[in-house]
């Protein structure tokens, strides 16, 4: 077993982390293309986790109710209400298809985009480095799962970790996100919010092969001309070593309210413990030379 590393490329997690026999990485590819925004990814997931209600208060915003992940959100559908720009093109599934008297499709000039945001299931997971009570592990699976029944409520995941995700409950400070599901993936089953997503936007499978098949879903969109299409958190050298949930984008990260280039906030703790050692050592020298200064200085017979 090699040693975790910080940052970087790592190709198998989950042995890493101590499992042997491991099964293929799993994750989840968002296909915000084909979002319809029904939320029934959020529904299945409260549903089968138990996670509780989190004031359903609209945000006067938008027709969004949960506003983002957090403890008792662990599947967020966005809804983006934009200005068509200029050369995109609009997608039958996610537009509004505004006919005029004639029958005759109407421009609105306005576009929705749809997608369902969850944990990423990073690579290089900065939530789980800085837990000190072992709450967070990394799963067989290659997930990263919180133990809510270890968690002290300490608080210093949250700003570990570069999206955003994990959150405490003002209930108990404890901390919580997604699980991918990891007691169905344990029976075999698939997680709650792929298996209730009507239009496959959320696909569950091997890591691997859910990648191949994003980069045809991308080919394809371009092929129609929808050239703006993208992925995101897809690559295994990126920031955090690659997301473990991916996704297809219709525009830039940040109009999904997603940081452009992620960072694991990890990856620079051994340079900083290196550089803490090196400060200690000054202070130490510099503390014995002040003292063995005046008396290597001493005038001779003198006490």
């Amino acid at each position: 077993m090699r040693d975790n590393l910080l940052s970087g490329t790592e190709p198998d997690p989950a042995r890493d982390a101590g499992h042997q026999d491991a099964p293929p990485r799993v994750g989840f590819f968002t296909d915000t293309s084909v979002c319809i925004g029904c939320k029934a990814c959020e529904v299945a997931c409260k549903e089968w986790n138990a996670v509780p209600e989190d004031g359903m208060a609209l945000t006067g915003m938008s027709y969004d109710n949960t506003g983002g992940l957090g403890a008792s959100t662990w599947r967020h559908v966005a809804f983006i209400e934009q200005p068509v720009p200029a050369g995109r093109t609009q997608l039958p599934l996610v537009e509004p298809d505004t006919r005029g008297g004639d029958g005759a499709a109407e421009d609105s000039g306005m576009r929705w985009l749809m997608s369902s945001d969850v944990c990423k299931h990073c690579t290089h997971a900065a939530c789980l480095d800085v837990c000190p009570t072992g709450s967070l592990f990394r799963t067989e699976f290659g997930t990263v799962v919180v133990q809510e029944d270890i968690c002290n409520g300490c608080g210093v995941c949250v700003p570990a970790c570069p999206y955003g995700v994990i959150e405490q409950r003002p209930t108990d400070g404890r901390a919580f996100k997604c699980t991918l599901c990891y007691d169905r993936l344990g029976a075999g089953q698939e997680p709650a919010c792929a298996k209730a997503c009507p239009t496959e936007s959320i696909q569950f499978g091997p890591l691997d092969e859910l990648r191949e098949r994003a980069a045809l879903r991308v080919d394809q969109l371009h092929e129609a001309g929808v050239t703006e299409a993208r992925l995101y958190g897809h690559e295994p050298d990126n920031g955090v070593g690659g997301d473990g949930a991916f996704f297809l984008l219709l525009d830039e990260p940040e109009v999904y309210g997603l940081p452009p280039d992620p960072v694991v906030t990890t990856r620079d703790l051994g340079t900083m413990w290196r550089h803490a050692g090196m400060a200690a050592l000054s202070l130490a020298c510099g503390a014995a030379l002040s003292f063995a200064l005046p008396a290597l200085t001493r005038p001779k017979g003198r006490r």
